[in-house]
């Protein structure tokens, strides 16, 4: 790898191990194996080197978690419930390994209000992330119907966020795959 690629790489170790907040351009140097020259050279600061870093981490569990990224992804179910909750036992059964990404995520979130920069650079790849979902978690196509994709998206990624937060907070009751598809078929009234 070269300088770029290992600053990445060692931004990303910094913002799981550390934080967003309390990783260094010194940390990131060491963790990297660089010089600091580096960080302005090829990413201007240390803060848009660490907005590349969370992305790319966000991007990678993504890849992880979400049925695109799964082994065997092509042989989900067509039966859209059983397809869900395929895809929900792949996202629940990366919890525990996902506890960091979401850590980061969660703290990110936090900072949005006193960082403009970083909520901008974050808006297109969450868009980006529900359409994603929408096609990976359900199956639509955001180019053929990309409105369907949208509400979706929408609404996989609110799910996502408030099950992974469930799961760090009290993974003793927060939702299995079962808990989720079953409360799906209530909202849709197709169980009593």
């Amino acid at each position: 790898m070269g300088h770029k690629e290992d600053l990445l790489d060692g931004a990303k170790r910094c913002l799981l191990e550390k934080g967003y907040g309390r990783t260094t351009a010194r940390d990131i140097v060491a963790a990297s194996g660089t010089n600091l020259a580096s960080i302005g050279y090829h990413y201007g600061s240390k803060d848009a080197l660490l907005q590349q870093a969370f992305l790319a981490l966000t991007e990678e569990w993504g890849d992880r978690a979400g049925a695109a990224g799964a082994e065997g992804a092509e042989v989900l179910p067509a039966d859209p419930y059983e397809r869900f909750h395929a895809v929900w036992e792949q996202v629940i059964a990366a919890a525990g390994a996902s506890r960091p990404v979401w850590k980061l995520q969660t703290e990110v979130v936090t900072r949005i209000d006193d960082d403009e920069k970083l909520r901008e650079a974050i808006k297109e790849p969450q868009r980006e992330g529900r359409l994603g979902m929408a096609q990976g978690f359900l199956g639509i196509d955001p180019e053929q119907d990309p409105e369907k994709a949208r509400v979706a998206g929408l609404l996989c990624q609110a799910l996502a966020t408030g099950v992974m937060i469930q799961w760090m907070v009290d993974p003793d009751t927060a939702p299995s795959a079962d808990d989720l598809t079953e409360g799906l078929k209530v909202l849709m009234g197709e169980r009593n």
